[in-house]
């Protein structure tokens, strides 16, 4: 690959390898029928069962699974993942690390992009993160994130120079009586009608 830095890199087919990055004697030695370029070209959910017995690497392909990346190849470029993509691969690393319970996660809108189920897998991680000590903070749009959170400040009340100011901030059930909140009458929905609208 050629760097164009403003333009879309340029990509040359090797002639040698013909872009399997590897050179013929590296490319016969095999593993379980796989050469390393055939390897790379695996999804993490597909190279769990093949890398099992392999205690450190599983243990990371997992945790890439936890964070809803199951479907990204092991050798897919950094360069071709989303925001939310590159932060998810962040946190697994991050998750993989032994954790001091006194961590301060920040992530902007982690789940843009993720399927429902992946979103709660997602979930899944961030909570367990906040069991062992550490404080996650998230910028999301997602309701099923913003309903479980522990505490919600929604600004607002529009975007850009219509907003900018706290227009609620408690838990989610709170944030659903506020009547300023748009966020707040999305949650209320979820939630069902509270009895009684805050100002």
């Amino acid at each position: 690959a050629i760097e164009m830095h403003f333009l879309p890199d340029v990509y040359v087919m090797c002639e040698q390898c013909k872009g399997r990055r590897y050179n013929r004697e590296t490319l016969e030695i095999k593993y379980r029928g796989k050469s390393i370029a055939d390897v790379l070209n695996l999804t993490v959910d597909q190279a769990l069962p093949l890398l099992e017995n392999f205690p450190p690497i599983a243990g990371k392909l997992k945790t890439l699974q936890d964070v809803g990346l199951g479907y990204i190849e092991l050798g897919q470029s950094a360069t071709t993942l989303s925001g939310g993509e590159a932060q998810r691969v962040k946190l697994s690393k991050e998750l993989s690390r032994r954790g001091t319970g006194t961590t301060l996660y920040i992530l902007d809108e982690p789940t843009t992009g993720l399927h429902f189920e992946d979103t709660h897998k997602l979930l899944d991680v961030l909570n367990k993160l906040v069991d062992q000590g550490n404080t996650v903070v998230i910028i999301e749009h997602n309701l099923d994130v913003v309903k479980s959170a522990d505490y919600v400040i929604d600004l607002g009340p529009e975007g850009g120079a219509g907003g900018g100011r706290v227009v609620a901030a408690g838990t989610p059930e709170e944030v659903a009586t506020s009547r300023e909140s748009h966020t707040g009458r999305f949650l209320a929905d979820i939630f069902g009608d509270p009895p009684a609208l805050a100002s």
